[in-house]
C-alpha cells in the first residue's frame, strides 16, 4: 500500500468512527469543520443546518468547479464496526461515501488548487433521505456563488468511472379499499387485497424500458416496493396500501412521470399519492470541463442507473457529474468497503484535472 493510499485509508476509517445516520450528522460536521479550518487558500462561506461550503478567492474569468458530497449515511443495520483488513476499508459508508469525503479532504488540507479552474468544496447531509428534507438546496439560496460553478463533482461511488446524468426517483403509495366482512362469508365484502392484484399487475407485467441519452443507456422501471393490508386470518380486508418506485430517464421531467405512474395504475380503484419526486439530473457530456476531466483519468463514461445529487445541482443551474472511489455494489450493504488503491486512485485523478491548463 502507497503512502498516499494509507494515509486516505486512516481517514476513510476516522470517519466512519463518527456515526452519522441520516438527521445525526452533527458530530462529523465538527470534525469537518475543524479539518477545515487547516485547509490553505479556503473561506467558509456557508455553515447552516448541515452544509459546509468553503471556496477560493476567486481569479477573474475562471471558472469554478465544486468538488461535494454527502456526510450522511443509512442506518448501521448489520454492517460491522469500522477497520482497515489489509488493503482494504471496512464500515457503514466506507463506499458511500466517507471514502469520497476523506478523497475531498485530503484535497483541501494539502492545498490541490486548480491552474485552469477555481475549485471550492460542499459538504452536506440528509442525502440519504426524501428529496423534501434536502440540506443542500436552500444552500443554493444561501450562498448565490455556488450557482456561479461551471461543473460539480460528486464524490459518490462510481469505481472511479464517471457517471453522468441520473434517473428520476419517484415514490408513491397506491390504496385500494374494500369492505371487511367474515372470512366465512366473504360475499358481504368486498376483499381488498384481491382488488389490488388486480390493480398493480400492470406493474407486475411491465417490462424495462431502455432509453437513450447522448449514446447511454437508461433503464426506466417500476416497482412495487411495500405492500400491506387485513387485520386478521377471519377477515375479509378492507384496505390494501403498497409503495411504488418508479426510475425515470432524464429525457422527461416529474410531472410527466407522475402522468405515466397514474395512467399505468388507470384502474379507478387505485388512489394513488405522489410522496416523494426527485427529478433526474442532465447529460451534461456536452460540458467542456467534463471532458477535461474525462481526459485527465482517462474514464470510462455510464450513465448513473440511480439517482443522486447530480440531480440537486441540476436544480440550482449547474452541471454535475458522479466520480468517486466506492464500488457501488458495496453501498448500503452490511459488507461496505472501499480499497485503500481506489482511494488514492480518485485523489490522483481529480489532482491531474486540476493541474491541467485551459
Amino acid at each position: 500500500m502507497t503512502e498516499r493510499a494509507a494515509r486516505l485509508a486512516a481517514d476513510t476509517l476516522a470517519l466512519i468512527e463518527i456515526a452519522s445516520e441520516s438527521r445525526n450528522e452533527g458530530a462529523i460536521v465538527e470534525a469537518i469543520r475543524s479539518r477545515l479550518a487547516s485547509a490553505p487558500g479556503l473561506q467558509l462561506i456557508d455553515d447552516t443546518d448541515t452544509v459546509l461550503a468553503a471556496l477560493p478567492d476567486r481569479r477573474p474569468g475562471v471558472p469554478l468547479v465544486l468538488l461535494a458530497g454527502h456526510l450522511d449515511t443509512v442506518p448501521m443495520a448489520g454492517a460491522s464496526p469500522g477497520v482497515v483488513d489489509g488493503e482494504t476499508v471496512r464500515g457503514r459508508g466506507a463506499a458511500d461515501m466517507k471514502g469520497g469525503l476523506a478523497v475531498m479532504l485530503a484535497l483541501a488540507t494539502d492545498g490541490v488548487r486548480g491552474t485552469a479552474v477555481d475549485v471550492g468544496y460542499v459538504f452536506f447531509g440528509r442525502e440519504e433521505v426524501p428529496i423534501a428534507e434536502s440540506a443542500l438546496l436552500p444552500a443554493f439560496d444561501r450562498a448565490p456563488v455556488l450557482r456561479e460553478a461551471a461543473l460539480a463533482v460528486i464524490l459518490e461511488p462510481t469505481g472511479n468511472t464517471l457517471e453522468v446524468g441520473c434517473t428520476g426517483n419517484l415514490q408513491a403509495v397506491v390504496r385500494v379499499r374494500g369492505r371487511a366482512a367474515h372470512s366465512a362469508r366473504p360475499w358481504h365484502g368486498d376483499n381488498a387485497i384481491h382488488a389490488a392484484m388486480e390493480v398493480l399487475a400492470p406493474i407486475a407485467d411491465l417490462s424495462v424500458r431502455d432509453v437513450g441519452v447522448d449514446g447511454l443507456v437508461f433503464r426506466e422501471v417500476v416497482s412495487v416496493t411495500t405492500i400491506a393490508g387485513g387485520v386478521a386470518n377471519n377477515v375479509v380486508p378492507a384496505l390494501v396500501e403498497a409503495k411504488v418506485n418508479m426510475r425515470y430517464a432524464p429525457t422527461h421531467g416529474p410531472a410527466e412521470a407522475e402522468k405515466r405512474l397514474r395512467d399505468l395504475l388507470g384502474d379507478p380503484r387505485a388512489e394513488v399519492e405522489i410522496v416523494s419526486d426527485a427529478p433526474p439530473g442532465r447529460v451534461c457530456l456536452d460540458n467542456p470541463v467534463v471532458e477535461r476531466l474525462r481526459a485527465a483519468g482517462d474514464l470510462e463514461v455510464r450513465p448513473k442507473q440511480g439517482w443522486t445529487p447530480v440531480a440537486e445541482f441540476g436544480m440550482a443551474g449547474i452541471d454535475a457529474v458522479n466520480l468517486g472511489p466506492g464500488d457501488p455494489r458495496y453501498a448500503h450493504s452490511d459488507d461496505e468497503q472501499v480499497a485503500a488503491a481506489a482511494l488514492a486512485r480518485t485523489y490522483d485523478i481529480v489532482s491531474a484535472f486540476l493541474a491541467e491548463e485551459a
